[in-house]
């Protein structure tokens, strides 16, 4: 399904250019015939040219249309370039135009025909240079609103219909004085214009069509290798007209990257470039292992995790005079025998030790997965463990506003939870240190509170966040 802005800006295109046809159109009548009145080849070449974008604008209202058809077997982009095709004919056309200029010119050169001036013929190209100088506008305002080549394209084109109006009249000046030439010199300066608006219309929908950089890679590259978890940036690409640029990227990260963190990279990526670049409607990103790279404990352990179906928290890393440990818990079906989750949870233990050569030791605490679980029922017991974890915290740190503790039942024990706000200047390792003092104190006066997590933020930051 097409989306409700996509069809308005199809209905705005084809609207702004059923208006732009219908005053071509008039244009276009008064010119030839008052060109063939007087005689006057530059007014009827500028009246052929004004006929031809007539058609153009026939041809634009049915590749607008066609444009708006939602995607499908064929043409899974969608149909967008058919609007480019549609620029690239206008461009066609004007070659076209230029050509029976071209030919008209050189025939009069020989045949020595008069031109005949009259107030008829001035008050056609005055008229018609203001209805081009409107039209322009139009097309030039509405093209840049709803992002439209083809839109843009008549813009460039009227805007050169307005320049051979003014020269058309100079050469009409120039008959009315007695120089017979100028007429004829005029057209061939008319072919020139039309020619070059030609080609600058071909070129841009011929780049657009052969799939040339629609963004400048460098500017997507600086906004993808500043994200978290992207290690390198290994290529760039985009394509598509301005109102639908399609963008790949090819990044590096972590081998031990798990799915659900690609995702997450995946999402943050395109969410930048959407906001920082318009037009681009899809984005498309494509990961690869870096090796060059420290590895990352705590993401091997949660891929291997994720490939045996565990789930894994409170990774930690434990300098022993024996070396590195790893000391995790480990969330395993609540179904499973004792046998069956020690089994499991020692095949993790083997990976992680395969996959992480300097591990001396992996240290695992298995613990029911707790699925899509109620309201945890707090008891009495908890309560008071609660509480008296809150008098410790607040007697070490009083100033730090200790606030939203709560607890819940875990195999053998109570996990625990809780906020303090601490000041905005301090640095991320001086508010680690207070919260692992005050977890150490909790956990030494009540053995069974077995994990507490603390979550430091600054007063201003906790002020804007509602929850």
């Amino acid at each position: 399904m097409i989306s409700r802005p996509e069809t308005q800006r199809s209905r705005g295109i084809q609207w702004t250019l059923a208006l732009v046809l219908a005053l071509n159109l008039c244009v276009a009548v008064a010119k030839l015939i008052a060109g063939t009145i007087s005689g006057s080849l530059s007014m009827v070449a500028d009246g052929f040219h004004s006929a031809m974008d007539t058609s153009s604008n026939g041809i634009g209202i049915v590749a607008t249309a066609m444009a708006e058809r939602p995607p499908d077997a064929n043409h899974p982009y969608g149909h967008r370039r058919f609007e480019t095709m549609a620029s690239m004919a206008i461009g066609g056309l004007l070659l076209l135009a230029g050509w029976e200029v071209l030919t008209t010119a050189i025939g009069r050169l020989f045949s020595g025909e008069v031109v005949s001036v009259g107030p008829l013929s001035f008050l056609v190209m005055l008229c018609t240079m203001a209805v081009n100088a409107a039209v322009t506008v139009i097309e030039e305002v509405r093209g840049r609103r709803l992002k439209s080549d083809v839109l843009l394209a008549y813009a460039v084109e009227t805007r050169t219909d307005f320049l051979v109006s003014l020269a058309v009249i100079i050469g009409l000046a120039g008959a009315s004085l007695g120089l017979k030439w100028l007429d004829t010199a005029i057209a061939l300066l008319i072919v020139l214009m039309i020619g070059r608006a030609a080609f600058g219309i071909l070129r841009k929908t011929t780049l657009i069509l052969t799939d040339a950089a629609a963004v400048d890679p460098e500017d997507i590259r600086r906004i993808v290798a500043a994200l978290p978890g992207v290690d390198n940036v290994i290529r760039v690409r985009s394509r598509g007209p301005a109102n639908s640029i399609y963008a790949d990227i090819d990044v590096q990260v972590q081998p031990a990257t798990t799915a659900d963190r690609a995702q997450s990279i995946a999402n943050e990526i395109t969410h930048r470039i959407k906001d920082t670049f318009d037009g681009i409607t899809e984005v498309q990103v494509h990961f690869a292992p870096h090796h060059d790279q420290p590895i990352d404990r705590t993401l091997v352990v949660r891929a291997a995790a994720d490939a045996l179906g565990l789930s894994v928290h409170e990774v930690t890393e434990i300098l022993t005079s024996d070396g590195l440990t790893l000391e995790m818990h480990v969330e395993v079906s609540p179904a499973l025998t004792l046998a069956a989750a020690h089994q499991q949870v020692t095949e993790l233990e083997n990976r992680v030790r395969a996959e992480v050569p300097d591990i001396r030791n992996v240290i695992t605490h298995i613990e029911p997965a707790s699925g899509q679980p109620g309201a945890v029922l707090q008891t009495t017991r908890a309560i008071g463990q609660r509480d008296q974890a809150l008098a410790i915290a607040r007697a070490l740190y009083p100033d730090a506003n200790w606030h939203d503790a709560t607890i819940r039942p875990v195999m053998g024990g109570y996990a625990m939870t809780l906020h303090c706000w601490l000041p905005g200047t301090m640095s991320v390792q001086e508010a680690h240190t207070i919260a692992e003092q005050v977890e150490t104190q909790i956990r030494a006066a009540l053995p069974q509170i077995q994990r507490v997590t603390i979550h430091t933020e600054p007063p201003e930051e906790a002020a804007r966040d509602p929850h």
